[in-house]
């Protein structure tokens, strides 16, 4: 390698060792063997790798729900971003551990993830409704999945999300889970803005 090539290598490292820092699914770049290496590579693939601040990171840096909280470190870290119009849209990358047998995805982290990306798709639509400065802390009422076809653990996972029914305190929201460009999970919710008094208000 020339001094050159290695001097780029250190520099794509540093870069993609700090996006992933930042969304806090590794912080142990020391391991690496050589400037682009195996894991280096993973989340250069991610789309993770923009500087914009999630709804997440911006709303509530200190929440930690599993799905989507940004503090939590052992969590799925679902990054949840405005769409096209009133869509909310995330890219996720599932890990070995979040398999159901080799190469599918398990059916309950399929669950959260549309759960969690679903939420904050209802929470940013209610904040725009209202024309306030946050979203409201808002709570699944209830949810269901559709399991369409096993979905793959190893492709990047795309999360839509869309509201369908609102009011000013709640909204429905249907969202689909894509992979591979198939729709593989659909998932339709009522999610509520919860009032002070609730365990939930000003908790995530």
């Amino acid at each position: 390698m020339s001094p050159e090539e290695g001097k780029k290598g250190r520099v794509f490292c540093v870069q993609v060792g700090r996006i992933a820092h930042i969304s806090g699914r590794i912080t142990d770049f020391e391991r690496l063997s050589s400037p682009i290496s195996g894991v280096a590579l993973f989340y250069a693939s991610l789309s993770l790798m923009s500087d914009e601040q999630s709804l997440q990171e911006k709303y509530a840096p200190e929440g930690i729900c599993f799905g989507c909280g940004v503090a939590n470190e052992k969590g799925l870290h679902i990054r949840s971003f405005q769409g096209e119009g009133d869509e909310v849209v995330a890219e996720w990358r599932a890990e070995p551990h979040h398999q159901a047998f080799p190469g599918v995805l398990n059916g309950g982290i399929i669950g959260a993830l549309l759960d969690c990306h679903s939420n904050w798709a209802a929470a940013y639509h209610l904040m725009k409704k209202a024309g306030a400065p946050e979203p409201p802390c808002t709570v699944t009422a209830d949810f269901a999945v559709k399991l369409l076809r096993p979905t793959p653990s190893e492709a990047l996972i795309t999360l839509k999300a869309r509201v369908v029914e609102s009011t000013d305190d709640r909204a429905v929201v249907d969202a689909e889970l894509i992979a591979n460009g198939k729709v593989c999970d659909t998932c339709r919710g009522t999610f509520v803005a919860v009032k002070p008094g609730h365990p939930a208000y000003h908790r995530w």
